[in-house]
Protein backbone atom coordinates (compact mmCIF):
# COMPACT_ATOMS: atom_id res chain seq x y z
CA UNK A 1 0.00 0.00 0.00
CA UNK A 2 3.18 2.33 1.19
CA UNK A 3 4.21 2.42 -2.86
CA UNK A 4 1.34 3.40 -4.18
CA UNK A 5 1.58 6.54 -2.89
CA UNK A 6 5.11 7.25 -4.47
CA UNK A 7 7.37 9.12 -2.96
CA UNK A 8 8.63 13.08 -3.11
CA UNK A 9 11.46 14.13 -5.36
CA UNK A 10 15.35 14.45 -4.01
CA UNK A 11 18.93 13.99 -5.50
CA UNK A 12 19.85 15.97 -8.26
CA UNK A 13 15.98 15.92 -9.39
CA UNK A 14 15.20 18.14 -6.70
CA UNK A 15 18.07 20.73 -7.19
CA UNK A 16 16.57 20.43 -10.63
CA UNK A 17 13.23 21.64 -9.19
CA UNK A 18 14.49 24.00 -6.58
CA UNK A 19 15.86 25.63 -10.07
CA UNK A 20 12.74 25.76 -11.45
CA UNK A 21 11.14 29.49 -12.00
CA UNK A 22 7.86 27.83 -11.71
CA UNK A 23 9.36 26.86 -8.20
CA UNK A 24 9.01 29.42 -5.18
CA UNK A 25 8.68 29.14 -1.38
CA UNK A 26 8.92 25.66 -0.96
CA UNK A 27 6.45 24.57 -3.66
CA UNK A 28 5.01 24.94 -7.10
CA UNK A 29 3.10 27.81 -8.55
CA UNK A 30 0.50 28.48 -11.09
CA UNK A 31 0.80 31.22 -13.78
CA UNK A 32 -2.23 33.07 -12.38
CA UNK A 33 -2.56 33.22 -9.19
CA UNK A 34 -4.69 30.42 -8.01
CA UNK A 35 -6.66 28.58 -5.08
CA UNK A 36 -7.66 25.17 -4.75
CA UNK A 37 -10.90 26.88 -2.80
CA UNK A 38 -10.91 30.43 -3.56
CA UNK A 39 -13.88 31.14 -1.27
CA UNK A 40 -12.50 29.59 1.51
CA UNK A 41 -16.23 27.40 2.23
CA UNK A 42 -15.27 25.01 5.30
CA UNK A 43 -14.36 21.79 4.51
CA UNK A 44 -17.51 20.44 6.56
CA UNK A 45 -19.38 22.33 3.62
CA UNK A 46 -17.87 20.67 0.84
CA UNK A 47 -17.88 17.76 2.51
CA UNK A 48 -21.71 17.76 3.30
CA UNK A 49 -22.53 18.39 -0.33
CA UNK A 50 -20.22 15.46 -1.06
CA UNK A 51 -21.93 13.05 1.10
CA UNK A 52 -25.07 14.21 -0.22
CA UNK A 53 -24.93 13.98 -4.25
CA UNK A 54 -27.68 12.87 -5.91
CA UNK A 55 -27.67 9.32 -7.67
CA UNK A 56 -27.47 10.24 -10.73
CA UNK A 57 -23.61 11.14 -9.95
CA UNK A 58 -23.58 7.33 -11.26
CA UNK A 59 -25.18 5.74 -14.75
CA UNK A 60 -28.17 3.37 -13.30
CA UNK A 61 -26.80 0.65 -15.77
CA UNK A 62 -23.69 0.08 -17.59
CA UNK A 63 -22.66 2.46 -19.80
CA UNK A 64 -22.43 1.53 -23.55
CA UNK A 65 -18.55 0.96 -24.52
CA UNK A 66 -17.01 -1.27 -27.67
CA UNK A 67 -14.31 -4.19 -26.58
CA UNK A 68 -11.51 -3.16 -28.96
CA UNK A 69 -8.55 -5.59 -30.18
CA UNK A 70 -6.16 -2.63 -29.10
CA UNK A 71 -3.68 -5.01 -31.17
CA UNK A 72 -5.25 -4.89 -34.87
CA UNK A 73 -5.77 -0.42 -34.80
CA UNK A 74 -5.44 0.30 -38.56
CA UNK A 75 -1.99 1.94 -38.89
CA UNK A 76 -2.99 3.62 -41.75
CA UNK A 77 -5.19 5.76 -39.79
CA UNK A 78 -4.55 8.25 -37.04
CA UNK A 79 -6.46 7.10 -34.49
CA UNK A 80 -8.19 8.01 -30.89
CA UNK A 81 -9.51 5.72 -28.19
CA UNK A 82 -11.03 6.94 -25.20
CA UNK A 83 -11.13 4.72 -21.94
CA UNK A 84 -13.57 7.12 -19.89
CA UNK A 85 -12.20 9.79 -17.81
CA UNK A 86 -8.42 11.48 -18.99
CA UNK A 87 -7.40 7.73 -19.98
CA UNK A 88 -7.12 7.61 -23.87
CA UNK A 89 -4.81 5.70 -26.70
CA UNK A 90 -3.74 7.80 -29.70
CA UNK A 91 -1.70 5.84 -33.05
CA UNK A 92 -0.94 7.57 -35.36
CA UNK A 93 0.95 5.96 -38.46
CA UNK A 94 1.56 2.61 -36.47
CA UNK A 95 3.04 4.73 -33.69
CA UNK A 96 0.96 4.47 -29.97
CA UNK A 97 1.06 7.35 -27.10
CA UNK A 98 -0.91 6.40 -24.22
CA UNK A 99 -2.41 9.29 -21.93
CA UNK A 100 -2.84 9.11 -18.37
CA UNK A 101 -3.87 5.59 -17.98
CA UNK A 102 -5.97 4.76 -14.53
CA UNK A 103 -6.97 0.86 -15.50
CA UNK A 104 -7.36 -0.29 -11.49
CA UNK A 105 -10.71 0.15 -10.97
CA UNK A 106 -10.47 3.13 -8.62
CA UNK A 107 -9.48 6.71 -8.83
CA UNK A 108 -8.25 6.75 -5.31
CA UNK A 109 -5.09 4.20 -3.36
CA UNK A 110 -8.19 2.77 -1.36
CA UNK A 111 -10.83 0.18 -2.52
CA UNK A 112 -13.70 1.36 -1.33
CA UNK A 113 -13.52 5.21 -3.10
CA UNK A 114 -13.34 6.39 -6.59
CA UNK A 115 -14.72 3.37 -8.01
CA UNK A 116 -15.11 3.16 -11.69
CA UNK A 117 -18.44 2.99 -13.43
CA UNK A 118 -19.82 -0.08 -14.78
CA UNK A 119 -18.58 -0.45 -18.09
CA UNK A 120 -16.02 1.87 -18.09
CA UNK A 121 -12.98 -1.03 -16.83
CA UNK A 122 -13.44 -3.02 -19.07
CA UNK A 123 -9.87 -2.32 -20.36
CA UNK A 124 -6.65 -3.15 -18.46
CA UNK A 125 -2.87 -2.97 -19.08
CA UNK A 126 -2.67 -6.63 -20.32
CA UNK A 127 -4.85 -4.86 -23.58
CA UNK A 128 -2.98 -2.39 -24.23
CA UNK A 129 -0.34 -2.29 -27.43
CA UNK A 130 3.35 -1.86 -27.20
CA UNK A 131 3.52 1.90 -26.14
CA UNK A 132 5.88 4.33 -28.18
CA UNK A 133 5.20 7.08 -25.23
CA UNK A 134 3.18 6.67 -22.37
CA UNK A 135 2.21 11.22 -21.48
CA UNK A 136 1.27 11.42 -17.74
CA UNK A 137 0.39 14.69 -16.89
CA UNK A 138 0.80 15.04 -13.40
CA UNK A 139 0.65 12.58 -10.21
CA UNK A 140 -3.14 12.95 -8.69
CA UNK A 141 -4.58 9.17 -8.44
CA UNK A 142 -7.07 9.35 -10.98
CA UNK A 143 -4.35 10.27 -13.78
CA UNK A 144 -1.09 7.94 -12.10
CA UNK A 145 -2.30 4.56 -11.12
CA UNK A 146 0.48 2.81 -9.65
CA UNK A 147 -0.75 -0.82 -10.03
CA UNK A 148 -1.16 -0.16 -14.12
CA UNK A 149 2.13 1.78 -14.24
CA UNK A 150 3.61 -1.51 -12.76
CA UNK A 151 1.76 -3.57 -15.57
CA UNK A 152 2.67 -1.21 -18.17
CA UNK A 153 6.55 -1.01 -17.68
CA UNK A 154 7.34 -4.05 -19.68
CA UNK A 155 5.78 -3.02 -22.70
CA UNK A 156 6.50 0.91 -22.66
CA UNK A 157 9.55 2.15 -24.83
CA UNK A 158 9.17 6.12 -23.02
CA UNK A 159 7.35 8.10 -20.88
CA UNK A 160 7.22 11.98 -20.86
CA UNK A 161 6.07 13.55 -17.49
CA UNK A 162 5.86 16.77 -15.09
CA UNK A 163 8.62 17.71 -13.81
CA UNK A 164 9.50 15.34 -10.73
CA UNK A 165 6.74 12.92 -10.96
CA UNK A 166 9.86 10.36 -12.20
CA UNK A 167 10.30 10.43 -8.56
CA UNK A 168 7.28 8.07 -8.02
CA UNK A 169 7.68 6.29 -11.16
CA UNK A 170 12.13 5.02 -10.42
CA UNK A 171 10.28 4.03 -6.74
CA UNK A 172 7.88 1.74 -8.90
CA UNK A 173 10.44 0.30 -10.80
CA UNK A 174 10.51 2.41 -13.93
CA UNK A 175 13.80 2.81 -15.26
CA UNK A 176 14.99 6.48 -15.06
CA UNK A 177 17.13 6.61 -18.65
CA UNK A 178 13.39 5.83 -20.08
CA UNK A 179 12.09 9.04 -18.30
CA UNK A 180 11.44 12.28 -19.73
CA UNK A 181 10.84 15.60 -17.37
CA UNK A 182 9.90 18.36 -18.62
CA UNK A 183 9.49 22.24 -17.03
CA UNK A 184 6.93 24.41 -18.29
CA UNK A 185 7.97 25.26 -22.11
CA UNK A 186 10.54 22.66 -22.35
CA UNK A 187 11.14 20.66 -25.38
CA UNK A 188 12.14 17.58 -26.45
CA UNK A 189 12.29 15.39 -30.03
CA UNK A 190 11.29 12.40 -28.71
CA UNK A 191 11.27 10.03 -31.69
CA UNK A 192 12.01 10.90 -34.88
CA UNK A 193 8.62 13.28 -36.12
CA UNK A 194 7.56 13.21 -32.15
CA UNK A 195 8.40 16.10 -30.75
CA UNK A 196 7.20 17.01 -27.01
CA UNK A 197 6.88 20.57 -25.21
CA UNK A 198 5.31 20.90 -21.84
CA UNK A 199 2.89 23.95 -21.51
CA UNK A 200 1.40 25.31 -18.49
CA UNK A 201 -1.90 23.94 -17.05
CA UNK A 202 -4.31 25.48 -13.80
CA UNK A 203 -3.96 22.94 -11.33
CA UNK A 204 -1.85 21.66 -8.43
CA UNK A 205 -0.60 17.98 -8.19
CA UNK A 206 0.18 15.38 -4.51
CA UNK A 207 -0.60 12.12 -3.42
CA UNK A 208 -0.66 12.91 0.26
CA UNK A 209 -1.30 15.79 2.52
CA UNK A 210 2.00 17.47 0.80
CA UNK A 211 0.84 19.28 -2.26
CA UNK A 212 2.49 20.95 -5.33
CA UNK A 213 5.92 19.55 -4.76
CA UNK A 214 5.66 17.94 -8.98
CA UNK A 215 4.35 19.77 -11.36
CA UNK A 216 1.35 19.82 -13.41
CA UNK A 217 1.53 20.29 -17.15
CA UNK A 218 -0.44 20.28 -20.57
CA UNK A 219 1.51 19.36 -23.51
CA UNK A 220 1.61 20.57 -27.52
CA UNK A 221 2.20 17.06 -29.29
CA UNK A 222 3.54 17.01 -32.69
CA UNK A 223 3.38 13.76 -34.19
CA UNK A 224 4.15 13.45 -38.37
CA UNK A 225 1.62 15.67 -39.69
CA UNK A 226 -0.57 16.74 -36.87
CA UNK A 227 -0.21 19.12 -33.90
CA UNK A 228 -2.49 17.91 -30.55
CA UNK A 229 -3.02 19.22 -27.25
CA UNK A 230 -2.98 16.70 -24.27
CA UNK A 231 -4.73 18.77 -21.86
CA UNK A 232 -4.65 17.50 -18.44
CA UNK A 233 -6.33 18.75 -15.64
CA UNK A 234 -6.75 22.97 -15.63
CA UNK A 235 -8.66 25.88 -14.91
CA UNK A 236 -9.55 28.40 -17.22
CA UNK A 237 -6.69 31.48 -17.68
CA UNK A 238 -4.89 33.28 -20.55
CA UNK A 239 -2.43 30.64 -20.77
CA UNK A 240 -4.74 28.67 -23.75
CA UNK A 241 -4.57 32.03 -25.86
CA UNK A 242 -0.94 31.91 -25.20
CA UNK A 243 -0.33 28.41 -26.28
CA UNK A 244 -2.79 29.08 -29.19
CA UNK A 245 -0.83 32.03 -30.80
CA UNK A 246 2.65 30.30 -29.47
CA UNK A 247 1.91 27.42 -31.22
CA UNK A 248 -1.06 27.97 -33.94
CA UNK A 249 -3.50 25.86 -34.87
CA UNK A 250 -4.37 22.35 -33.11
CA UNK A 251 -5.89 19.33 -35.38
CA UNK A 252 -6.95 17.83 -31.99
CA UNK A 253 -7.34 19.39 -28.90
CA UNK A 254 -8.20 17.00 -25.38
CA UNK A 255 -9.95 19.17 -22.71
CA UNK A 256 -11.63 18.54 -19.37
CA UNK A 257 -15.15 19.21 -18.85
CA UNK A 258 -16.12 17.24 -15.92
CA UNK A 259 -15.18 17.21 -11.82
CA UNK A 260 -16.03 20.85 -11.82
CA UNK A 261 -17.10 22.60 -8.75
CA UNK A 262 -18.70 26.19 -7.18
CA UNK A 263 -16.49 25.22 -4.82
CA UNK A 264 -13.21 24.49 -6.69
CA UNK A 265 -13.78 26.76 -9.81
CA UNK A 266 -10.19 27.77 -10.33
CA UNK A 267 -8.53 24.40 -10.91
CA UNK A 268 -11.04 22.39 -13.16
CA UNK A 269 -13.01 24.17 -15.90
CA UNK A 270 -16.58 24.77 -16.58
CA UNK A 271 -17.55 22.88 -19.69
CA UNK A 272 -18.66 26.59 -21.01
CA UNK A 273 -14.85 27.23 -20.30
CA UNK A 274 -13.54 24.49 -21.88
CA UNK A 275 -15.32 25.71 -25.27
CA UNK A 276 -13.76 28.75 -24.81
CA UNK A 277 -10.61 27.10 -24.19
CA UNK A 278 -10.75 25.24 -27.42
CA UNK A 279 -11.73 28.59 -29.17
CA UNK A 280 -8.24 30.06 -27.42
CA UNK A 281 -6.10 27.36 -28.70
CA UNK A 282 -7.40 27.52 -32.04
CA UNK A 283 -8.63 23.75 -32.07
CA UNK A 284 -9.75 22.23 -35.06
CA UNK A 285 -11.81 19.44 -33.32
CA UNK A 286 -12.08 18.58 -29.54
CA UNK A 287 -12.82 15.66 -27.36
CA UNK A 288 -14.01 16.47 -24.25
CA UNK A 289 -12.50 14.53 -21.20
CA UNK A 290 -12.44 14.00 -17.46
CA UNK A 291 -15.35 12.63 -17.05
CA UNK A 292 -17.22 9.34 -17.92
CA UNK A 293 -15.96 7.01 -15.31
CA UNK A 294 -15.02 8.25 -11.76
CA UNK A 295 -17.34 10.59 -9.20
CA UNK A 296 -15.15 12.97 -7.73
CA UNK A 297 -17.52 15.94 -7.95
CA UNK A 298 -21.05 15.86 -7.14
CA UNK A 299 -22.70 17.05 -10.70
CA UNK A 300 -24.70 13.85 -12.24
CA UNK A 301 -22.67 11.87 -14.50
CA UNK A 302 -23.42 12.86 -18.19
CA UNK A 303 -23.95 16.31 -17.31
CA UNK A 304 -19.90 17.87 -18.39
CA UNK A 305 -20.81 16.21 -22.03
CA UNK A 306 -24.31 17.77 -22.49
CA UNK A 307 -23.20 21.46 -20.88
CA UNK A 308 -20.21 20.83 -23.40
CA UNK A 309 -22.15 19.92 -26.13
CA UNK A 310 -24.74 23.08 -25.95
CA UNK A 311 -21.99 25.55 -25.84
CA UNK A 312 -19.54 24.05 -28.11
CA UNK A 313 -22.75 23.53 -30.66
CA UNK A 314 -23.60 27.18 -29.97
CA UNK A 315 -19.97 28.45 -31.10
CA UNK A 316 -19.64 25.84 -34.25
CA UNK A 317 -16.97 23.91 -32.34
CA UNK A 318 -16.40 20.89 -33.69
CA UNK A 319 -16.20 18.09 -31.42
CA UNK A 320 -16.07 14.12 -31.24
CA UNK A 321 -16.82 12.25 -28.25
CA UNK A 322 -16.79 8.68 -28.98
CA UNK A 323 -18.20 5.54 -27.02
CA UNK A 324 -15.49 4.33 -24.41
CA UNK A 325 -13.35 1.76 -26.19
CA UNK A 326 -14.40 2.93 -29.71
CA UNK A 327 -11.72 3.75 -32.36
CA UNK A 328 -12.01 6.81 -34.34
CA UNK A 329 -10.31 8.68 -36.86
CA UNK A 330 -9.76 11.70 -35.57
CA UNK A 331 -9.24 13.16 -39.06
CA UNK A 332 -12.30 11.94 -40.80
CA UNK A 333 -16.13 13.13 -40.05
CA UNK A 334 -17.69 11.73 -37.29
CA UNK A 335 -21.06 11.16 -36.89
CA UNK A 336 -21.77 11.78 -33.16
CA UNK A 337 -24.37 10.43 -31.37
CA UNK A 338 -25.23 11.08 -28.07
CA UNK A 339 -24.75 7.94 -26.61
CA UNK A 340 -24.53 9.35 -22.99
CA UNK A 341 -28.30 9.51 -23.11
CA UNK A 342 -28.84 5.62 -22.88
CA UNK A 343 -30.46 6.05 -19.60
CA UNK A 344 -34.86 5.06 -19.90
CA UNK A 345 -36.52 8.29 -20.59
CA UNK A 346 -38.21 6.98 -16.85
CA UNK A 347 -35.77 7.60 -14.90
CA UNK A 348 -33.57 10.12 -16.66
CA UNK A 349 -35.54 13.44 -15.68
CA UNK A 350 -36.29 12.24 -12.18
CA UNK A 351 -32.42 11.33 -11.96
CA UNK A 352 -31.29 14.44 -13.57
CA UNK A 353 -33.71 17.39 -12.76
CA UNK A 354 -32.64 20.82 -12.42
CA UNK A 355 -28.98 19.51 -13.55
CA UNK A 356 -28.17 21.69 -16.83
CA UNK A 357 -28.66 25.30 -15.56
Amino acid sequence: MVKRFGTHPEGDRLQRIKSSPNYRDGSFKNVEKTSVNPDNVSMFTILKKMILRPSSVRPSSELPNVKTDLQKLDPTKPQVVWFGHSSYLLQVKGYSILVDPVFSGNASPFRFFGKAFEGADHFGAEDMPQIDLLILTHDHYDHLDYPTIKKLIPKTRKIATSLGVGAHLETWGVKNDTILEFDWWESAEVDQDVHLTATPSRHFSGRSFKRAQTLWSSFVLDIFDYRIFIGGDSGYDGTFKKIGKNFGAFDLAFLECGQFGKYWPQIHMFPEETVQAAIDLKAKRVVPVHWGKFVLSYHPWNVPVQRFVLAAEKAGLDYLSPRLGEPVDFTAKYRQEPWWLFEKKENYHERQAATLG
